[in-house]
């Protein structure tokens, strides 16, 4: 070999060291971008994720007590609080709706959802895997059969299926309970919601199932022959789920939420929207209001849609029915008379000649309440401004109004409802009464006024969304026909109105 053979070797042994050195180096740099890239994905916290991204993942449950397409769009109180913690991080909400409570924690553990809003209720088995917000409400778990079966008084009086959600507190809470009661028995079922084994029970598919009290409070204003066996157990907290993990900070930024949010008042408002006037349950009041919706009402729908404009006529037919039954000759020993139980000197200011004509009472009770509604300050929010009016419509504005002085006088805000409602029935009491310029009222009335037309008024919302989809799918399938066929509506009959006597009121 040569100088210059070897040189050659040399300088190609030199060229692939280099080779290797790059090849080495670009490697490095790549593992370095990679591994940093990562670690700093890894240090990004929950919080900033969310803003990062701009939305807040949402796990729920689909229940009239959680979420629901409402008449308005999306509804329920989960839906209501999980709406403004988005705002409160300043995000947008995203939430997702599955069918079982299995897969709910699912998406808690990997990662599919930041929270879980979904009714649960905090118990020590889910507390091993999950940590929760602080409890925004309490409830009870209630063995619940079909009106008229057996009365089951106790665990030990069950004869029959008894059927509840898998992975559900009231599953856990049968397990606990079959340590002292060896022969109790139940079925699980991943297939079903709570309110399917309600209608389950109703239909007597099955014979028992079990349901949080505040979910079968808003069941029964439909369903009244859903009757309650016993309670089970101690009450338990409602509250948000997360997944256990070093970062705290979006469960630390729910409990300063649900703070700011109870001292607020905020919360004790939205609770009282949705569950204050369902306390309590009346069975045959129920039952008597729902086949009178299937009755009455249809002779007077036309008039109650007529005379609303622009007000929703459930609400007046709600109104209606709370003051007479929707009863067009109706009257009162105090001289209120016809549907809208109007006075003698509110039908003269409003221009209604005869109260006993149901016409003539539905329209005039629709532009009194009008009226009435005008007179509540414009500041005060929907629904409570619509609450105030009722109250007003019943008792007068001058009542309510010492009732709001109260109110504030307390240290309470007289535009809530929640906090006025609780300060009028003590315009019975003369230590009260005597501090206000209109003076004594039975100020509880109105309360309980207030309650019913609600009640009234979200059963004849669900009645009538029924009648509509029912409605829209039978234009559908007409559609759908080569040769449609169109009846023309029968007209209701409506009742020959009664002659007012003049002679008695002039």
């Amino acid at each position: 070999m040569n100088i210059k053979q070897a040189l050659i070797i040399l300088a190609d042994r030199d060229h692939k060291f280099s080779l290797r050195i790059l090849f080495s180096g670009l490697l490095l740099v790549i593992f370095s971008i990679l591994y940093f890239g990562i670690s700093k994905t890894n240090s990004t916290s929950h919080i900033e994720q969310i803003k990062n991204r701009g939305t807040l993942n949402v796990i729920t449950r689909s229940s009239p007590t959680t979420f629901y397409i409402g008449y308005q769009g999306p509804e329920g109180v989960e839906y209501q609080l999980a709406s403004r913690f988005a705002e409160h991080l300043g995000v947008e909400l995203e939430i997702t709706s599955v069918d079982s409570i299995s897969d709910i924690f699912i998406a808690l553990q990997t990662g599919k959802a930041d929270l879980a809003a979904a009714g649960l209720s905090i118990t020590p088995e889910r507390e091993l895997n999950f940590t929760f917000s602080p409890a925004y409400q309490e409830v009870s778990q209630k063995l619940v059969f079909k009106q008229g079966k057996r009365w089951p008084r106790n665990i030990n009086q069950l004869n029959g299926e008894l059927r509840v959600m898998a992975g559900s507190s009231h599953a856990q809470k049968l397990l606990d309970l079959k340590q002292h009661h060896a022969g109790l028995s139940w079925t699980e079922t991943v297939n079903n919601s709570s309110e399917d084994l309600l209608a389950k029970v109703l239909d007597e598919s099955i014979d028992y199932t079990i349901s949080d009290s505040n979910e079968l409070a808003l069941n029964r204003r439909f369903y009244p022959e859903l009757a309650i066996g016993f309670s089970i157990g101690e009450p338990e907290q409602i509250a948000w789920a997360f997944k256990k993990s070093n970062d705290e900070g979006l469960r630390a930024e729910a409990i300063k939420f649900f703070g700011e949010f109870r001292k607020s008042g905020e919360l004790a408002h939205l609770m009282e929207r949705h569950y204050g006037h369902v306390e309590d349950f009346d069975y045959v009041g129920t039952r008597e209001f729902l086949a009178a919706a299937q009755t009455k009402l249809t002779k007077y729908l036309d008039t109650f849609h007529k005379a609303a404009g622009d007000m929703d006529w459930r609400l007046l037919a709600a109104i209606g029915y709370q003051e007479s039954h929707w009863n067009p000759r109706a009257r009162s020993p105090t001289g209120v008379r016809g549907i809208m139980m109007l006075t003698l000197n509110t039908a003269k200011h409003i221009g209604v000649k005869n109260r006993l004509d149901a016409e003539q009472s539905i329209m005039g009770g629709a532009k009194y309440f009008k009226i009435v509604l005008k007179r509540i300050p414009a500041r005060i929010p929907e629904p409570d401004r619509t609450w105030f009016a009722l109250a007003s419509y019943n008792i007068g504005w001058g009542h309510v109004e010492d009732a709001r002085i109260l109110t504030e006088r307390q240290g309470a805000d007289p535009d809530r409802w929640v906090d006025v409602k609780e300060r009028l029935p003590l315009l019975r009491q003369r230590k009260y009464y005597k501090q206000t310029r209109y003076g004594y009222a039975r100020g509880n009335e109105p309360v309980q006024y207030v309650d019913n037309i609600r009640r009234y008024y979200e059963t004849l919302q669900w009645i009538s969304d029924e009648v509509e989809l029912e409605a829209q799918s039978s234009k559908t399938m007409l559609a759908e026909q080569s040769t449609p066929v169109t009846k023309a509506p029968k007209q209701a009959p409506q009742d020959k109105p009664a002659v007012e006597e003049a002679q008695t009121e002039n």
